[in-house]
């Protein structure tokens, strides 16, 4: 008998980090029980990562169909690759058949609604978060403005027309539940966190070293980097040979400004620009890190890759409050030390807390317990594989309510 048929559609390339880890990672292995044809917008990018990609897709048995992405003017050339992955969706669906279409995102959504529309199609409405709202929180949009008004209108549409929700955290599944146009009609809702490959993010032996204390990513806008150097400051206080380790691709020149405004720098501070494939060797130099972001009402969505990536490699963190469900992992698991407010005072305290815990016996193992137990690539998959199998009617009948997964 044939495979069931899925069509995924991405906005965002699988070219790029986040396709491959927050997409292609899945398929790979959901391509051994489904048809799967991915629809993606790649950006101008190096041909030879291009062409590696394109083989990895194709060893998987992935039907990939690589659309451009136009950045600007951003209103039309967004509405351009709209129009143009509708077509290729409409096509893709009745030519091969696909009854199930999986939208990753908003863009995603309203390439994939008239496939549901017209054709009939299952529609997983993978949200990743409150993208609207988040727009809004990061100071992007204003919140009486037109195009946050005309997103959540679109947000709603979807939100009705999906035949599944995927979200990212418990936190945002239960506000979904409360949308009032939701009220009585309310889809499933799979709570999925962003997973890590397990296999890869594992714990590398090391050599002697002071004290590290790590930060991975993006720096600016929801990352409080200024809150993780005054951190590391107050983790001096306490060990002054302590090193921080900084991994960032696109912003040294802002870290760098900012390091230079705390008085921080000389050789106790390394800032390293590195591949994917390196981070597990660079996490495993640290004895704590951040993953700390500025909270707001988007952030209840929020479920950062990194504390996946740190926990899979033994490395115990600092959260804080107002971000999807970090809190209530860190605490239930004891793997993470909880930064209630940014006050001097609190930050002291729990720099002081987060050593101490970097010291316990048995942390790293804490740490990689927590992470198979609620990151797991292959539970992600499992769970994707359980909602696939159920829209395709091979598992039964999908019943209203918030359902985990990951």
């Amino acid at each position: 008998m044939a495979k069931p048929g899925i069509l995924y559609i991405s906005y965002d390339g699988m070219a790029e980090p986040l396709g491959q880890s927050q997409v292609l990672a899945y398929l790979e292995h959901l391509a051994a029980d489904y048809r799967i044809h991915l629809v993606s917008f790649e950006k101008n990018g190096p041909r030879e990562a291009k062409e590696k990609v394109k083989a990895r897709i194709a060893a998987a048995g992935i039907a990939w169909h690589p659309l451009t992405y136009h950045r600007s003017p951003t209103a039309i050339a967004t509405s351009w690759d709209i129009a143009i992955g509708t077509i290729v969706a409409l096509w893709l669906a009745l030519t091969h058949r696909l009854r199930i279409v999986h939208a990753r995102s908003y863009v995603a959504a309203l390439i994939a609604l008239p496939v549901k529309r017209l054709l009939g199609a299952k529609l997983i409405f993978d949200m990743r978060g409150f993208w609207a709202d988040e727009r809004v929180d990061g100071g992007l949009w204003p919140r009486d403005g037109r195009l946050y008004r005309i997103t959540k209108a679109l947000e709603r549409r979807f939100l009705l027309a999906a035949d599944q929700i995927v979200a990212l955290t418990r936190a945002s599944a239960a506000e979904i539940a409360t949308f009032p146009y939701l009220h009585g009609r309310v889809p499933p809702i799979s709570v999925i966190p962003t997973c890590a490959d397990l296999e890869r993010f594992v714990r590398r032996p090391a050599p002697p070293h002071p004290f590290t204390f790590g930060f991975v990513g993006a720096a600016s806008r929801w990352s409080l980097f200024d809150e993780v150097l005054l951190c590391y400051r107050a983790i001096l206080e306490a060990l002054p040979d302590a090193r921080l380790l900084i991994v960032n691709r696109e912003e040294q020149d802002f870290i760098r400004e900012r390091l230079e405004a705390h008085q921080l720098g000389g050789a106790q501070v390394e800032l390293v620009a590195a591949e994917h494939r390196q981070m597990p060797d660079l996490i495993s130099r640290m004895d704590a890190a951040a993953a700390i972001r500025r909270p707001a009402y988007s952030q209840l969505a929020c479920a950062p890759t990194k504390l996946a990536e740190y926990f899979g490699c033994g490395v115990p963190c600092l959260v804080n409050q107002g971000v999807g469900d970090v809190v209530e992992i860190v605490e239930a698991d004891r793997t993470g030390i909880v930064l209630r407010d940014f006050a001097p005072d609190s930050i002291r305290t729990a720099a002081e807390q987060l050593v101490a815990l970097a010291r316990e016996p048995d942390i790293a193992a804490r740490c990689v317990e927590s992470a198979h137990r609620r990151f797991s690539l292959l539970d992600g998959v499992n769970a994707y594989r359980a909602i696939y199998a159920r829209l395709g009617g091979g598992a039964g009948t999908v019943q209203p309510g918030v359902e985990t997964g990951g």
